[in-house]
């Protein structure tokens, strides 16, 4: 793909206000005019790096709101919920670190999510590795998962979905329905939980997920909090422990799409892992972040997951033992399919939208 200098378009001039936790808070929109805004991570102060789901990769500078298409983007395989997906970098990245991606890669006419990292010269993405093209193939056009998160000790994870084969999820010799753990080289640690296991893939950390369409690391608990689509209601927010069968299909919280009929064997099952929270209706969840900033000080510690169907960004407050004791609902007014999150160097949240469109939260600073 070559590059190309895209018209840079001003932030409007309208925004809303609101309140969250006693704070005054203000959105504004950014920019608009983009396909459909897949992940989000701020590579600098100034500098943010979008994915599309058709396969873009796109570099906008904040402050003057330049867009850059990054030429040398892999062909991806763009159609139902696949194409190019997250974009992610490590906790200490420096300009010039890697780059980690996952997308949806074509292999004799069927689609595998794949792992990949590369480094970005000039406005080109150099030394594109795919790390890990998973055993997740099928001909269908679902559940590909995936976004991607790093803890402190050189490990990257992503996420699979059940690729809409739901006994894939129980499959240990299957990377669908599963959180991959590997070093940041795409080696497979040698902790890992079934590295030893002929019967199971060693790159697998959990599994008996549906479909993870969030994942990110709490550096301050050392946990791995996960989120997934439930089929009619039980969206599931996990905290990922490795080894463990999340359920998936045998236990869930919602219901067959042709009838209200449980699905699986009910709710729980022994040797299963219980969510810390379901939402019933589902709300289609987009993404996961945790808020670690002091700009917006009130939500310091929340999981923030974008609503695809019922359009809102979800917060969730956690006790120190990770139990969820606490929901708000922001921003339904907007009407936005919410897709992706992220956290801006001084404190901001950025979200994106299936219209194309990049948004911010701030602070109103008072006089």
């Amino acid at each position: 793909m070559s590059l190309c200098l895209l018209t840079s378009v001003s932030a409007k001039e309208s925004s809303f206000t609101f309140k969250s936790e006693g704070m005054d808070l203000k959105v504004e929109e950014v920019i608009s005019g983009l396909g459909i805004p897949w992940g989000m991570t701020f590579i600098s102060s100034n500098k943010l790096l979008v994915t599309e789901r058709s396969g873009s990769v796109i570099l906008i500078e904040i402050d003057t709101l330049k867009r850059t298409q990054i030429e040398n983007t892999p062909i991806v395989l763009n159609g139902g919920q696949g194409g190019m997906l997250d974009v992610a970098v490590p906790m200490d990245f420096k300009i010039g670190d890697w780059i980690y991606f996952t997308y949806v890669k074509d292999i004799d006419g069927e689609g595998a999510t794949v792992l990949a990292r590369a480094k970005l010269n000039n406005n080109k993405f150099v030394t594109w590795t795919d790390l890990l093209i998973t055993k997740s193939r099928t001909d269908t056009g679902y559940h590909f998962g995936s976004r991607i998160t790093f803890d402190n000790n050189g490990h990257v994870f992503f996420g699979v979905g059940d690729r809409g084969i739901r006994d894939s999820a129980q499959d240990l010799m299957s990377h669908a329905g599963s959180i991959i753990r590997l070093n940041l080289d795409g080696s497979i640690p040698k902790d890992n939980p079934f590295i030893n296991n002929k019967n199971a893939l060693p790159e697998i950390w959990s599994y008996g997920h549906r479909n993870p369409q969030g994942l990110v690391f709490d550096e301050k608990y050392n946990h791995l909090w996960e989120i997934e689509h439930g089929p009619r209601g039980g969206d599931e927010i996990n905290l990922i422990k490795p080894d463990k069968n999340y359920g998936w299909p045998e236990i869930s919280y919602g219901k067959e799409y042709w009838g209200p009929v449980a699905v699986g064997r009910g709710t729980h099952q022994d040797g299963m892992e219980q969510p810390i929270k379901t939402y019933i209706p589902s709300i289609a969840p987009g993404s996961l972040m945790i808020y670690t900033g002091n700009t917006l000080s009130k939500w310091k510690g929340n999981l923030f997951s974008g609503a695809l169907k019922l359009r809102h960004i979800n917060r969730v407050v956690l006790n120190s033992s990770g139990k969820a004791i606490k929901e708000e609902r922001l921003l339904k007014s907007l009407d936005e399919r919410v897709r992706a999150l992220a956290q801006s160097f001084d404190g901001e949240v950025y979200f994106s939208t299936d219209s194309g469109k990049i948004y911010r939260i701030l602070p109103i600073l008072q006089n």
